[in-house]
């Protein structure tokens, strides 16, 4: 596929106004990504860690963070790093995206990352299951956010070249979505061309762990 800007962004606006139509453009999708795997790094440049980095580095140290949209691990290495003690989970739909997540980890962290093919619109967690979820350059959607991140935890967006980057949400539209499921403190941030959104559901309960995640036998 040559125009995969054009055809990423497409995808984003369809899928953030009417996400049932996900269905219908989820496959194309996936197919884009497996044919750029093996030159993804290099597409979406040296300086698309800035502002994710920013917004997590007051974000309270989760058991277990979520990295949707991984790709080939980028967000997933970088998140297992800023938290040493937590359990990262890598998302993906495209397989090939996958492949290279895998052949990129290094063994220092093969204990603690790792990558799973799902669709992010049906995620196979339980609920509240971590206390942050990352999204770099990918599709929200926004009910299964709010179901799988803990009461109190945090929820990062960000886009490696802002407005410019094909898979884009503005951060007004992502205010609105996750406001009416019941997040709240947004906070914005931009680290030269990228840009990150954070924002936090809920509260901590007052009996509960500061801590995000599960912690019992099972977790």
């Amino acid at each position: 596929m040559r125009d995969v800007p054009r055809f990423a962004r497409l995808v984003t606006d369809v899928v953030v106004r009417r996400p049932f139509l996900w269905r219908l453009l989820r496959g194309r999708l996936r197919d884009m990504f497996d044919s750029v795997a093996p030159t993804w790094e290099e597409r979406i440049g040296p300086h698309h860690l800035g502002a994710l980095r920013l917004a997590l580095a007051e974000v309270e140290p989760p058991l277990r963070a979520l990295d949707l949209g991984t790709g080939t691990g980028v967000a997933a290495k970088a998140i297992a790093s800023l938290f040493p003690e937590a359990q990262v989970d890598g998302v993906d739909l495209s397989e090939g995206m996958l492949r290279e997540a895998e052949a990129r980890l290094p063994d220092e962290l093969r204990g603690r990352v790792r990558f799973r093919q799902a669709d992010a619109s049906a995620l196979p967690y339980p609920d509240g299951e971590f206390g942050v979820v990352t999204l770099m350059n990918m599709i929200p959607f926004f009910d299964e956010l709010a179901r799988v991140l803990g009461p109190g935890g945090h929820v990062v967006v960000s886009f490696s070249r802002g407005a410019d980057t094909p898979i884009y949400v503005p951060h007004e539209r992502l205010r609105h979505e996750l406001a009416r499921r019941g997040f709240a403190e947004f906070a914005d941030f931009s680290a030269g061309p990228a840009t990150a959104f954070r924002a936090r559901l809920g509260r901590v309960p007052a009996n509960g762990s500061s801590r995000h995640g599960r912690t019992g036998p099972d977790a």
